[in-house]
């Protein structure tokens, strides 16, 4: 048998996960074997925010994540300008909650 020099892997979206979730927030955490990711949406003015989505990684992953995440950053910002953001939290914001 020949080995394929094209790596394809195909994929299925399922129509569910195609519509996808809106969140406007991240919590991040970590042990020394997996990264955490909670997708949380806040509403304003409600008190309580729900995790939309857990995403496990392993470090490896997460790095890899994290180098994508810069590169298409990057070419966002060269297209579109530069993503201004503010770096401080709202001032009454403490995530805590169940896991």
């Amino acid at each position: 048998m020949e080995k394929s020099s094209n790596n394809q892997i195909q994929i299925e979206l399922p129509e569910d996960i195609a519509q996808g979730t809106d969140a406007n927030l991240a919590i991040i955490a970590h042990s020394s074997s997996e990264f955490v990711i909670d997708f949380v949406r806040m509403l304003p003015g409600v008190p309580k925010a729900k995790v939309q989505s857990r995403i496990i990684l392993t470090p490896e992953h997460a790095k890899r994540l994290l180098f994508a995440l810069n590169d298409n950053v990057s070419q966002y910002e060269k297209l579109h300008g530069a993503i201004k953001i503010d770096h401080n939290p709202p001032a009454d914001f403490t995530p805590a909650g169940e896991a």
